[in-house]
């Protein structure tokens, strides 16, 4: 089974990219973030044409995730929006079942700096993130999307360049951490790339793809059944090059089931 997830950053304006993704890799199921749709502009009809269906959470043009399955796949809405969301209207967490796996897609807000408003709230909807997915309980379980937290230095272009700024503060780390041991569930690209330093955001800015000044803030996290059940995990670096890119890449994880 192959997952995928992507900021997306706009779906209307990504939805040449999004459907050239849906032809190329063929995936099971994506998670998108970022959509920026009110619930009546989502682009369902354009997806059934391409063989997928959606269950989404849109509240037009801040954040919005979804989740996208392969028809037939059997797609069902578990779930939309995070009880404890500090800004619910905004529209940053929704839950589906499909070919048996749970899934969340989740945008985490930005928190902007240390100082701003943004940030505790930012570190509040982790922390009811963290109740929701330990109240999930057994069962496949995939959560993916833009977390805005680079888990480690190492996730980093130059960690020295965000000291004193959001994404590496150990506040956001370690609540990160509590969301992985609190529901049982693993970062699947470091399962299977433990030392690799690579990158799913870059801005669009100063030419800082070209140069490799990213960070890997884009994550699944698979329980801990699942991550034995990898077979690969790798970031579409190609979807953030061409026409309108996103400055976010899709990360593709495959699954044995």
């Amino acid at each position: 089974m192959l997952i995928v997830t992507w900021n997306v950053n706009s779906l209307r304006a990504r939805l040449p990219r999004v459907l050239e993704l849906l032809a190329e890799h063929r995936p099971d199921v994506v998670c998108l973030q970022e959509t920026k749709c009110a619930p009546d502009a989502f682009p369902a009809a354009e997806l059934l044409d391409a063989g997928y269906e959606a269950v989404h959470e849109s509240g037009g043009r801040w954040a919005g995730v979804a989740v996208l399955a392969r028809a037939g796949l059997g797609l069902e809405e578990s779930a939309r929006g995070l009880a404890g969301d500090p800004a619910p209207e905004e529209a940053r967490w929704c839950e589906a079942t499909a070919g048996g796996l749970r899934l969340v897609s989740v945008y985490v807000p930005n928190g902007r700096a240390l100082d701003s408003p943004e940030y505790p709230r930012k570190l509040a909807f982790l922390d009811a993130a963290c109740n929701r997915l330990e109240q999930l309980g057994d069962g496949p379980l995939i959560v993916a999307g833009d977390f805005n937290i680079a888990p480690d230095d190492a996730d980093v272009y130059d960690p020295g360049a965000f000291v004193g700024g959001t994404h590496v503060t150990d506040a956001e780390r370690s609540r990160l951490r509590a969301i992985m041991a609190r529901a049982g569930l693993r970062d699947a690209y470091r399962v299977l790339h433990p030392e690799a330093a690579q990158y799913t955001w870059w801005d669009y800015r100063a030419g800082h793809f070209h140069k490799g000044l990213g960070l890997r803030i884009d994550l699944a996290l698979v329980d801990d059944g699942l991550a034995g059940r990898l077979r690969a995990c790798g970031i579409a670096r190609d979807y953030r090059k061409g026409p309108k890119p996103s400055d976010h890449a899709p990360l593709l994880v495959e699954l044995d089931l």
